[in-house]
């Protein structure tokens, strides 16, 4: 089969670009030297570059996680070409075919079936795409967004007034513009890209897979430190719409905090999240299919096998009576007509329906280790 033609722009400037970040960064550092303002203003630009495209571009155009207000979708767009990742339409599209066409080789734009270098950069090389490169018939929605489509317009005239424009005022206002065309400019755009692609590649390949087993995508506490929060991916492919990432107070998700923040200030409404039921149930099922697939290959196996689908059964049930329980608090607490009794014994009684269902997820964590045990008796 005839390969696709390279792209020889995107070959050049993806080479060029690498070549100055590892040659005339460090040069310039040893000769001159970088001071803590320099890589303070560095940091800054890699945050607004790399936020630009998970909180905007990803999790606001692409899955319409959230709404924002317009002043944010404009910083989102000027943040999105100053990061250098295509128009926020082009990409948004991209993602949703990635999304509903995830790991097929030829369908999806960045399959991590075709190994790493394909999913990570490999893919922008070579014109795979073809006759529908800028079809956008997925993201009719962005096509009425006027700000996204004046970004899509005039994109490569803001790529040249933000990766120019920007580095050389931080230069005039630090005193140093060669210091920060380096910094803020060549480092910042390859490091911030690089990130970005790490979540198509690596984010498909190095973690663990709680919620489902279904694609490839990986939960990575650690990549998520380099990705501002998108290294929950495996989380992510379920549950899309949700404004989340990382879904517990510890994961560490700066999009998803920037998202809370701008809502506790007006400036982003309507935040999408998965309701717990659904999260727990997806866990406890991916975790009964990867149990089945071991047990089967032990003694007793059909014992063990029907042992472990009733604590499935009754974990499902203690799970779905606590939620509703958390419902009916939560609406009696919206309830301002409600009498403070009743919204105390729905509390006691959510308490103990809780608790009910932590010590039940607990006891079907235990059997499952159990169960893998070739000395475990049913």
């Amino acid at each position: 089969m005839k390969k696709p033609p390279i792209i020889w722009t995107n070959v050049l400037f993806f080479s060029i670009t690498f070549l100055a970040a590892i040659t005339l960064v460090p040069w310039y550092g040893y000769e001159y030297g970088y001071t803590a303002t320099h890589w303070a203003v560095f940091t800054a630009c890699m945050f607004y570059a790399g936020l630009s495209i998970t909180a905007g571009y990803h999790r606001l155009w692409a899955h319409k996680a959230y709404d924002a207000h317009p002043v944010i979708q404009w910083i989102f767009a000027i943040g999105g070409a100053f990061a250098l990742q295509n128009s926020a339409l082009h990409w948004s599209s991209d993602h949703r075919v990635h999304h509903g066409q995830v790991d097929d080789p030829v369908k999806d734009p960045y399959a991590a079936t075709n190994g790493f270098w394909y999913s990570h950069i490999g893919w922008m090389l070579r014109d795979h795409q073809g006759e529908s490169y800028g079809n956008y018939s997925n993201a009719r929605d962005l096509q009425r967004n006027k700000i996204v489509m004046f970004q899509h317009r005039h994109y490569l005239k803001l790529v040249l007034a933000t990766n120019l424009g920007i580095p050389l005022l931080l230069g005039v206002l630090v005193g140093d513009i060669i210091a920060m065309l380096l910094l803020a400019g060549v480092l910042r755009l390859v490091l911030s890209q690089h990130f970005t692609f790490f979540i198509n590649s690596l984010a498909h390949i190095w973690g663990s897979r709680p919620y489902t087993e279904k694609n490839t995508a990986r939960d990575n506490g650690f990549l998520a430190l380099f990705t501002y929060g998108e290294g929950y991916h495996n989380f992510h492919h379920i549950f899309a719409s949700d404004y989340r990432n990382g879904i517990r107070w510890y994961h560490y998700d700066p999009t998803k905090w920037m998202i809370r923040t701008m809502a506790a200030l007006g400036l982003a409404y309507k935040l999408k999240r998965t309701p717990v039921e659904r999260i727990e149930k997806a866990k406890a099922e991916t975790l009964l299919l990867k149990t089945k697939v071991r047990l089967a290959k032990l003694p007793l196996a059909q014992d063990k096998l029907t042992l472990l689908q009733q604590e499935y059964d009754l974990l499902l049930k203690k799970l779905q009576t606590f939620c509703v329980a958390q419902k009916a608090l939560l609406e009696a607490k919206k309830d301002s007509m409600r009498v403070q009794c009743d919204k105390s014994l729905l509390a006691t009684q959510y308490q103990e329906l809780e608790a009910a269902w932590h010590e039940q997820k607990q006891a079907w964590l235990a059997l499952n280790a159990r169960l893998l045990k070739p000395s475990f008796n049913v």
